[in-house]
């Protein structure tokens, strides 16, 4: 495959889902952008990718687009597809690099900047993209092998001649957000120079949440038994839900759930010692800005563990493994409830101490994988009624 020339001076790059993923790809983005001298990056992202993209050192602009083929609520009128293309038109790209998870096709996507004239255009596809792809790589996962999402997207830019030695997550947080965060844990009564930790208990998919009772077990021990100040962070929908573990926990510390700006998260995450959280997107703003982070890691998708940091990844292997869906669908949530508040404990006080840790080694993906519907959609609108 021939790289993308040099001559390629406005890059767009599509990513079109939520933060955590975009985030992951900022060493992709990194290494693209680098690869030829006073080269662009335009990110095509959803809004909340915008959101931690206008962090990110790797973009230089974001647009914002609600595809229809990604899980969204949005209509089904075309007139803002059509819209789409033509902003994307008038911009004349001179190549575009489609982002997806393995279990996603890049073809729309492909069509979508086909139809906007961008003539050069990149992704991974598992079937013949035939005209849709001028740069085609093979798609090998997870057939062959299975990558972190950051070392799949990694190894698209090299396919298309761009490397980095720098493979870090990233973001670049202005000072405001640190004097804010600063000011926020003061008026919390949050003594920096004193042993305390950040706790963010929620996630968008039922499936990837620990129970509460349970995270309240964990809190109440590092705070009682080992001293730790704990304070709760949450987005504005997750503000209730921190605040029940921290009243379960008998009120180890503040709760800044619904707070904070994602900025602010970020330079919160940064001072702080260390992150429990389960496997969300807070995850990787921790990472990108070098916090440790003990992840209790539901068994939903295998490719989001804590990337360059250390971490202890906490789960129990069970035989449904990698779902990739929203909702627990045997309804036993085992890969979660079989991880002990005694385990986040252990995992916690090692990673403050500066043990050393085990390698993060995640179970095997099934070798007779294959596209599937989503499975959660049917049980889903069952239980809704």
């Amino acid at each position: 495959m021939h790289p993308l020339p040099p001559e390629v001076r406005e890059l767009l790059c599509v990513r079109l889902d939520t933060m955590g993923d975009v985030l992951m790809t900022g060493p992709a983005l990194r290494a693209l952008r680098g690869a030829a001298p006073d080269r662009r990056v335009t990110l095509l992202t959803s809004e909340p990718g915008a959101g931690v993209a206008a962090l990110m050192p790797e973009v230089d602009e974001t647009i914002v687009y609600e595809a229809p083929w990604l899980k969204r609520k949005r209509t089904s009128d075309a007139d803002g597809d059509r819209q789409m293309i033509a902003a994307l038109r008038e911009r004349a790209f001179d190549a575009a690099v489609i982002f997806t998870v393995y279990t996603q096709s890049p073809l729309p996507a492909a069509l979508l900047c086909h139809l906007a004239g961008v003539p050069l255009r990149g992704a991974h596809c598992r079937e013949n993209p035939y005209g849709l792809l001028s740069h085609w790589v093979a798609e090998r996962e997870p057939n062959h092998t299975v990558r972190h999402e950051v070392r799949r997207q990694l190894d698209l830019a090299a396919a298309l001649g761009a490397r980095t030695r720098d493979e870090r997550l990233a973001v670049a947080l202005p000072e405001s957000a640190h004097a804010r965060a600063a000011d926020a844990l003061s008026k919390a009564g949050v003594d920096p120079d004193a042993p305390w930790a950040v706790v963010h208990p929620g996630a968008t998919a039922a499936s990837r949440r620990y129970p509460e009772d349970r995270w309240a077990l964990a809190c109440r021990a590092l705070a009682d038994e080992h001293g730790l100040r704990l304070v709760f962070t949450g987005d504005s929908a997750e503000v209730e839900a921190a605040e029940r573990v921290r009243r379960l926990a008998g009120d180890p510390g503040p709760s800044l759930a619904g707070r904070l700006s994602l900025a602010e998260l970020a330079a919160l995450l940064e001072a702080a010692p260390l992150l429990l959280a389960g496997n969300t997107g807070p995850v990787h703003l921790a990472a990108a800005v070098g916090t440790p982070v003990v992840d209790v890691y539901a068994l939903t998708n295998p490719q989001h563990a804590p990337w360059m940091v250390p971490s202890r990844v906490l789960y129990q292997d069970v035989p449904c493994r990698w779902c990739y869906s929203s909702v627990c669908l045997e309804g036993h949530h085992r890969c979660l409830l079989d991880v002990t508040p005694e385990q986040i404990v252990t995992a916690a006080l090692g990673l403050m101490a500066g043990r050393p840790q085990p390698q993060v080694v995640l179970p095997p993906v099934p070798a007779a994988w294959e596209a599937r519907p989503p499975r959660d959609s049917g049980r889903e609108a069952a239980r809704r009624g």
